[in-house]
């Protein structure tokens, strides 16, 4: 990466953004850069303060001690956001709620840790209120749920629970928002790799276990989960040969509960 933009040995890249012409007025006024990092702060910026980018970089985030930028999503002022911590607990809450800031803002709280070794896992912008909630945890269980199970609350609260964690599933590593035209991809930290439809999975409730979506070692976890589009010939290609052990369970299985524009870490300062 350091090839392709000037950054710092020690810094790394943690989101990247597609954006249209940022010589748009319009376009770059009526648009919104989301950020999120691991301990729970969020900080909304208009677009138009990135319009002008720099070789080296332009400040985004003023990021504190102990922490680190984890996501930035592009948003149109009107979506809705959700974060969700390792822990199981996730938060839904406006993006109006969030005032617009300057860049080297360090933002506002978005969720409350449940503990000091808690953190920030995954964050969505939601614009269609049909799409469904995709959790995956670390020892391959997942679960879908309707956005509608999780009510909207003032940021900064401290969530409600979106998967029942314990030892058999691991923590939460993964949030989606999903709808039946996409597909999962899943990747273990032993190089695995697997791709299965969402629409396989069934619609779930917010507080249950979820169903196992991939076998993995006791040595081995879940590294990366993607969202991608459903193409017609990768659907042929995987019709037949995904195997034992690699797709969803049975919804019956007893494992199932009944019930662009690129982003830097910052320098650490003090919140605005």
């Amino acid at each position: 990466m350091q090839n392709l933009i000037n950054i710092e040995p020690d810094d790394s890249v943690k989101a990247f953004l597609v954006t249209q012409d940022l010589k748009d007025e319009e376009y770059i006024n009526s648009h919104y850069v989301i950020m999120a990092t691991k301990k729970g702060q969020v900080k909304k910026t208009s677009l138009e303060q990135y319009s002008r980018p720099r070789t080296n970089g332009i400040n985004a985030i003023t990021i504190k001690e102990d922490d680190e930028l984890l996501e930035a999503k592009l948003t149109t002022g009107d979506s809705q956001v959700m974060l969700a911590l390792k822990s199981g607990k996730s938060i839904r809450f406006e993006e109006a709620k969030t005032r617009p800031m300057g860049r080297t803002a360090s933002g506002v709280r978005g969720i409350t840790l449940q503990h000091e070794n808690d953190e920030v896992i995954g964050m969505v912008a939601v614009n269609d209120m049909e799409s469904n909630i995709l959790v995956v945890s670390e020892k391959g269980y997942g679960k879908r749920s309707k956005l509608e199970d999780y009510r909207v609350t003032n940021r900064g609260g401290k969530g409600v629970k979106t998967l029942n964690i314990s030892e058999k599933t691991g923590n939460l590593v993964a949030i989606k928002n999903v709808d039946d035209s996409n597909d999962l991809m899943i990747i273990n930290k032993s190089g695995l790799t697997i791709r299965m439809a969402v629409e396989d999975l069934r619609v779930m409730g917010r507080a249950t276990q979820g169903v196992r979506l991939i076998n993995i070692k006791d040595d081995d976890s879940i590294a990366a989960v993607a969202k991608v589009m459903r193409e017609d010939d990768a659907d042929e290609d995987l019709d037949g040969t995904n195997p034992e052990g690699e797709g969803p369970e049975n919804s019956n299985s007893e494992d199932e509960s009944e019930n662009g524009t690129e982003i830097e870490k910052g320098s650490n300062e003090n919140q605005e």
